[in-house]
């Protein structure tokens, strides 16, 4: 096969994480390998950065500022939430050729996928040759195939962290407020809810209740799964997704303001915290206080994970050896191999099959009733999270005799 001689662009798209930046250093220092890339562009946010014409020199960065992007969380080349019309896909066309674009990456989600895919087939519509290849990123963990997404060990490692440590402090001040109700991010699946378990070491260890959009929520239970821990050990935590649904698939909590829609139709969503510490204290006469993170967690690098980085940073410089080797329209795919120790490779998985996708949490991952995860999910998760969380004391309740 002859090289294909050209430029190349990539793109951040989505909600920014700790290690999507590792997915740009890994891009851009395998690219200067190879001679048939004759320039390294970034698209300043994302792809609306290529209809602007709004480009950053990469080839022309400080070496030690790209090495340096591996351990910068949010997205350095500025990202998007964009979904392009359909004229503007011929404006895209323009300036492929205009800027002689022939390598085409773009970092993102689900809608980000799609985006790679149709810029790829406006390219083949018209005969122009252009090599396009989506790099995985999401913290939801909800693209489709993929084993897992880069940015969710990172997000899984932090929430465990921050639930442990929210454990703690309600069983100290649990004669005071009785129950914490932590609302993690997540929309229409539970895998970074379901991470909370992670900070699990004993039984009665905080969360003491799990709960997931894949399980439409009811209240009775819901009260009767809070007053049974409470009863047992005299506080509860909890941890809820904010795409929780009732029976009829609709969100307990979201947001109905058209500001608050994005281009792609995703209602913002959040309050279910809120909601449920309400029907705590109405239902049970229980305290309750509620937390929620926000999008910290999705881009904080103080916890980020070893593996999720190293991950990160593969998916990155394999999307440009397998568009070099003439690969296009496909997405870089993380495969675990089997085996006792933790590995994981990569290949790779068609647009098509990923774009718009979502993989939901499995049934064998939750528990029959519906509030917890199950040891299946545990020994699935634990490895992306790069290690063991940081090691706590706890004094032994020895009493004073006199």
């Amino acid at each position: 096969m002859s090289k294909l001689k050209g430029n190349l662009v990539i793109g951040q798209s989505g909600g920014p994480t700790a290690v999507i930046n590792s997915s740009l250093a890994g891009v851009i220092q395998e690219a200067m390998k190879h001679d048939e890339i004759t320039g390294m562009f970034g698209m300043v946010h994302g792809i609306m950065g290529m209809i602007n014409e709004d480009f950053i020199d990469l080839g022309k960065q400080d070496p030690a500022d790209i090495d340096g992007l591996r351990h910068t969380p949010s997205a350095a080349l500025s990202s998007c939430r964009y979904k392009v019309s359909p004229n503007e896909y011929e404006k895209i066309l323009e300036v492929l050729k205009k800027y002689n674009i022939r390598y085409f990456f773009y970092a993102g989600g689900n809608d980000s996928q799609d985006t790679a895919k149709k810029v790829s087939s406006i390219a083949k519509e018209n005969n122009y040759e252009l090599r396009a290849i989506g790099i995985p990123k999401t913290v939801d963990n909800d693209l489709p195939i993929i084993d897992h997404c880069p940015g969710y060990g990172s997000v899984a490692r932090w929430l465990a962290i921050a639930t442990r440590d929210a454990g703690l402090d309600t069983e100290a001040i649990g004669i005071v407020d009785n129950v914490k109700v932590i609302e993690t991010m997540g929309r229409n699946t539970g895998w970074i809810t379901a991470s909370t378990a992670l900070a699990k070491e004993h039984e009665d260890d905080a969360p003491h209740l799990i709960y997931l959009p894949e399980k439409p929520f009811e209240e009775e239970r819901f009260l009767a799964d809070v007053d049974r821990v409470y009863k047992k050990l005299g506080y509860v935590v909890i941890t809820v997704c904010e795409g929780l649904v009732d029976k009829n698939g609709e969100y307990i909590t979201a947001s109905s303001r058209a500001i608050d829609t994005d281009k792609f139709g995703h209602r913002q969503l959040g309050g279910v915290a809120i909601y449920l510490c309400d029907l705590i204290a109405n239902g049970l006469k229980i305290k309750a206080r509620w937390d929620k993170p926000g999008t910290i967690q999705r881009v904080s690098m103080v916890c980020a994970s070893n593996v999720d980085l190293e991950e990160a940073y593969m998916v990155g410089k394999m999307a440009v050896k397998y568009a070099v080797d003439g690969k296009t329209d496909y997405m870089v795919n993380l495969v675990r191999e089997s085996g006792k120790e933790y590995k994981c490779t990569t290949d790779l998985v068609e647009l098509e099959k990923v774009a718009l996708g979502t993989k939901k949490v499995p049934d064998e991952f939750i528990n029959a009733e519906g509030n917890y995860v199950t040891d299946a999910f545990i020994e699935y998760a634990k490895p992306l999270i790069g290690g063991d969380l940081p090691k706590y004391s706890r004094l032994k309740k020895i009493p004073v005799k006199l």
